[in-house]
């Protein structure tokens, strides 16, 4: 039997959800110098340097960042003050005794490496699911859901579900975004998710709809290209 993922009495094939995201992301790959790398370290930095705050902004600083201290050795012989001038830019400042304190228990409880196991992960200092969830599939290629608020919002509209803030922490949009993920390629999977979020399902502007590889699908979308035929069948 065919598998299907069924939600609010929406029907679909996520293997071929799954190949259209992937070929319509391998087109629109955004080149971040973090998605070149499948180092943990390396990628766990980035992930907390992109908490609330735009990638554009992030790439100077990570690559400075990376260049100074390549591994927790450095960060923890470092001074504070000299991480905190290397992050001013990026605001939220917490991040820069987060960072500090997260070398120092991942070099006394891990020889200095990034765990690999997610409860080892969930119990550092400032690590949470989402950032968890992203550094075990970005850097071991593990098929890790990555709720946030890009994933749900393509999620609540391909099945035709509310969306609200909270969304992100709802069982339900996590049992679907999990059935979602390629099980083969969920790296190039969950970034190419990220990629069509940032331009095509967008938040602020008007959604790309008929330039979306999963409008044949959507709810949101059919409704959207629907409307768009009805108008211009009137014209």
């Amino acid at each position: 039997m065919a598998e299907t993922i069924d939600a609010a009495g929406h029907k679909l094939d996520p293997v071929l959800v799954r190949q259209a995201i992937i070929e319509w992301g391998r087109v629109n790959f955004r080149p971040f110098p973090w998605r070149k790398t499948n180092d943990p370290y390396h990628i766990l930095i980035s992930e907390i340097m992109l908490h609330r705050t735009q990638a554009q902004q992030v790439i100077p600083v990570y690559e400075q960042f990376i260049k100074a201290y390549p591994n927790v050795n450095k960060i923890a012989k470092a001074q504070k003050e000299d991480i905190n001038t290397m992050l001013y830019s990026l605001g939220l400042h917490w991040r820069s005794d987060l960072i500090y304190e997260m070398a120092i228990e991942l070099i006394n409880r891990f020889d200095g490496k990034v765990p690999r196991y997610k409860d080892d992960l969930l119990s550092l200092s400032g690590v949470s699911e989402y950032i968890a969830g992203a550094v075990r599939c970005f850097a071991w290629d593990i098929p890790e859901p990555i709720l946030d608020t890009n994933t749900v919002r393509i999620t609540g509209r391909l099945f035709g579900l509310e969306i609200k803030d909270s969304s992100r922490r709802n069982s339900q949009y996590k049992n679907i975004i999990a059935k979602l993920v390629d099980p083969h390629n969920p790296r190039v999977f969950n970034y190419a998710q990220l990629d069509l979020a940032d331009k095509i399902c967008t938040r602020k502007q008007e959604p790309l709809c008929l330039q979306c590889p999963l409008s044949k699908w959507c709810c949101y979308g059919s409704n959207v290209i629907k409307l768009y035929h009805r108008d211009k069948h009137y014209v």
